[in-house]
């Protein structure tokens, strides 16, 4: 059995799966119209033969209402044709008592016994005069019995062609089984099919561009095959937007890196016939290659950072962000000295916590702190605040400039990567500050938003939502 288990395992994975639904289908449809011919055919055989059963009791009764008081004879003998009555002869418990002429029909033991009463009444099929009988055998007062027949042939016949009329009706159930069968399978999996294609067409041609055509209808009538050709579109299309954006990183990553690595190219170049340059020159192209240097490799680590879609869970602890600020800041001071920068945390938010990675959220608030203060006129502050807001705690921290403000065209595209708008074009940076604390804070649960400060200047809101 196991060898045949195994050889039946082996011809399931090698047919498709279609082929299996069809097979599937065919055999529970094709066993369903089987079934019912079969019990069909029962219950039709079955009420022929209670029907001669029915005709062959009355026919007693009328023998026996009839010939009452009667001795062992041959009641009729013309069961022979189909319209003549039915055969009936009075049989003896005791062969001593029987007439001088042969009976009829056949006389056996269980006859005898029925005479006798030791044997309830009952039914046989026989053969006389060269066709078939029904008999019925019953008590015929005290020691004889009464032996009544029909023909059973029209019976016989009749239960012949309900068998040939219910197989021919089972093989069509059979063969319409497999229609159907190979109808729902071809139906029921086409938008496997066409994920199937869709699928090979994405390997072949790597463009995730390709969806898979859904059937009309509203999304909450959809069933099982819909819903995941539904949501292997939605997969597309975040592949389709990663795949996007990782060339669009690449692109604007090779554009910015152009011109430093040119440089860099053009320093080294220089330093490599220092032997014809004066020491005032040499020194230039050497602090212009180490500037180049620092740039290239800040703009490298900032790609990097880019490129992390999450925080690493090791790193992850409860993270007071009340401290976090006021670290971030004192490091300001020390990059920013011209800059003043105000702390200002608000009641409950000195003890509140969120899970996070330190480094990280300080990364995010530096970058926030040097975009204020590169827009900073001199002698203006750039002020942060911490405060506690709603009934679940929320946190939410600002970062606020007095500079020219953020020009409400450029105001949709300032977390964008390389993104510069005309007035930051001539100051240091790559574009990729404000991006990534955009990218941090959404990795920490957090939302970043960029607007107008009232009186001027640009205004950074960073918020976190309720606390645990």
């Amino acid at each position: 059995m196991s060898g045949v288990r195994r050889l039946g395992a082996r011809w399931r994975r090698r047919r498709p799966l279609r082929t299996r639904l069809a097979l599937a289908a065919s055999a529970a449809v094709a066993l369903v119209a089987v079934g019912v011919c079969a019990a069909a055919f029962f219950v039709i055989r079955y009420e022929l033969l209670h029907q001669l059963d029915l005709s062959l009791t009355q026919s007693a009764t009328r023998v026996i209402q009839e010939n009452r008081g009667e001795g062992p004879q041959i009641v009729a003998g013309e069961c022979r044709y189909l319209s003549a009555p039915a055969c009936a002869q009075i049989v003896p418990a005791d062969p001593e008592a029987d007439p001088e002429a042969a009976y009829l029909l056949p006389v056996s033991a269980p006859v005898r016994e029925v005479a006798a009463g030791t044997r309830a009444p009952y039914y046989s099929n026989v053969s006389r005069f060269g066709q078939p009988l029904r008999m019925l055998t019953t008590r015929f007062g005290d020691g004889r019995a009464l032996q009544v027949a029909l023909r059973a042939d029209p019976v016989e016949k009749g239960v012949r062609q309900a068998a040939v009329l219910l197989a021919a009706v089972g093989g069509a159930g059979v063969l319409l089984a497999g229609l159907l069968g190979y109808a729902v399978s071809r139906t029921g999996l086409a938008p496997v099919a066409r994920l199937t294609s869709t699928a090979e067409r994405i390997a072949a041609t790597r463009d995730p561009r390709h969806r898979i055509e859904l059937p009309p209808g509203p999304p909450g009538r959809q069933d099982e095959v819909t819903r995941l050709a539904t949501s292997f579109n939605t997969m597309l299309g975040e592949l389709e937007q990663s795949v996007s954006s990782q060339r669009r990183l690449v692109a604007d990553a090779s554009h910015e890196l152009r011109t430093p690595l040119t440089a860099l190219r053009t320093n080294a170049e220089l330093l490599a016939r220092a032997d014809r340059l004066t020491p005032a020159q040499r020194a230039r192209a050497s602090g212009a290659l180490g500037r180049g240097i620092r740039e290239v490799t800040g703009l490298v680590n900032d790609l990097i950072e880019l490129a992390r879609d999450e925080e690493p869970l090791p790193l992850v602890e409860e993270v007071r962000i009340a401290e976090v600020a006021e670290h971030t800041v004192a490091m300001a001071r020390t990059h920013w000295p011209e800059t003043r920068f105000l702390l200002e945390v608000g009641a409950g938010a000195t003890e509140a916590t969120r899970p996070g990675v330190p480094a990280r959220l300080a990364r995010l608030l530096t970058n926030l702190l040097d975009n204020a203060a590169k827009f900073s006129p001199p002698g203006t502050p750039v002020e942060v605040a911490l405060s506690v807001y709603g009934a679940g705690g929320g946190l939410e921290l600002t970062v606020r400039d007095h500079g020219p403000g953020i020009p409400a065209d450029d105001l949709p595209y300032v977390f964008d990567r390389f993104y510069r708008a005309e007035a930051a074009r001539a100051l240091p940076g790559s574009g990729l500050g404000l991006a990534m604390a955009r990218q941090i804070a959404r990795a920490h649960g957090a939302e970043l938003t960029a607007g107008a400060a009232p009186g001027g200047g640009a205004l950074f809101t960073l918020t976190f939502g309720e606390g645990p």
